[in-house]
């Protein structure tokens, strides 16, 4: 087990040693490289989406998007308006065909100017038209229509999203509160096309429209994400840095390709080819903790996702990670995830019926 002061003491060592046998069939599979890692995480990444909306609004007009779990996007697909986050006191335009990703599902307001007084969205009339699919705002097109000589109406198409990318998941945390689409559009083409072609699908109300949107929302998200990355790739730090680092990054991908396995300090120096204390000194310094807690919060990823989408139970999680008791296990969830992992367990079943 990792023997540092912070390790997880309660991870017990293999039951039986290993048995070495030689090779007499095909080579073992390629160790996962630095770079496959953030190829896997991107390939690997999916969306559900829970709600999309059509909003017509007529200036002047700001609406308050409260903080949730969920990623927000929003895309402006007639007119423009003015976004800001709830961490930043700056104003930034939003132009027709430009889009915005809050990866994090942060609070932020969306205006026809800045400063005006703000509305809840969700105090905003509402109609269905479809599975999960809303319109906002009808009546302001309607007056619009009935008024020629009014303000035009300006056309937002918004969504909530649940990335399958843990929370917790440095890359997730690296990322700013917004992305802007166009920002990063040089990178990917693909990101505008995508909007125009989601904001379409909207408009037309046709059959099917709630699939085919989660469809483009996942490979939406992808692209953006995929962009962000190459973006900070090309200026990295923080996590990134640590991947792209030749040393370092060898020991993140092997952590993350086996959660399950008994990873010990020597072990992961043996990786980097350096001494124990060389190599904790340089992981803490590049990646910004412990390997001891990094190891035991990819573990806690791969048990979070265990438990909430596949359903299974805590003492063969526990188990499957290595863990001496389901207790010592649930403790350690707790402490990194923030609630006990019956709880998560409960909550996704009962979100599941």
């Amino acid at each position: 087990m990792l023997d540092e002061s912070s390790s997880v003491a309660a991870v017990r060592a293999p039951r039986h040693a290993p048995v070495h046998v030689p090779v007499t069939g095909p080579l073992p599979p390629t160790p996962l490289k630095p770079a496959d890692l953030l190829t896997q995480i991107l390939l690997g990444l999916r969306l559900e989406g829970v709600e999309y909306g059509r909003c017509l609004l007529r200036a002047p007009w700001a609406v308050a998007f409260p903080a949730r779990a969920e990623a927000r996007f929003h895309f402006v697909a007639r007119g423009g308006c003015w976004l800001k986050t709830g961490g930043s006191t700056e104003w930034v335009r939003l132009n027709a065909g430009d889009a915005v990703l809050l990866p994090r599902g942060s609070a932020h307001v969306l205006a026809s100017a800045p400063d005006l007084p703000t509305v809840e969205i969700d105090s905003l009339s509402r109609r269905a038209v479809a599975d999960d699919i809303y319109l906002v705002g009808a009546e302001a097109e309607a007056a619009a229509k009935a008024m020629p000589s009014a303000e035009p109406v300006d056309v937002m198409f918004c969504g909530a999203m649940r990335f399958n990318l843990d929370p917790l998941h440095p890359l997730l945390a690296m990322m700013p509160d917004a992305m802007r689409a166009n920002d990063l559009a040089r990178r990917d083409p693909t990101v505008p096309a995508l909007l125009e072609a989601m904001e379409r699908e909207v408009a037309m109300d046709r059959i099917g429209a709630c699939g085919i949107l989660a469809r483009m929302a996942d490979v939406l998200a992808a692209s953006i994400i995929r962009a962000w990355v190459e973006c900070a790739c090309n200026d990295a730090s923080g996590w990134i840095a640590a991947v792209q680092c030749p040393s370092i990054g060898k020991v993140i991908a092997a952590i993350h390709a086996e959660p399950e396995r008994d990873w010990r300090v020597p072990e992961l120096a043996g990786l980097m080819g350096a001494s124990r204390s060389r190599f904790a000194e340089a992981f803490t310094r590049t990646v910004g903790e412990s390997p001891a807690k990094y190891v035991a919060k990819v573990k806690m990823f791969q048990a979070r996702r265990w438990i909430a989408q596949e359903g299974m139970r805590v003492a063969v999680a526990a188990d499957r990670l290595g863990y001496d008791s389901e207790a010592s296990f649930s403790r350690a969830f707790k402490r990194i995830v923030g609630q006990p992992p019956g709880a998560l367990r409960r909550s996704a079943a009962s979100a599941a019926t």
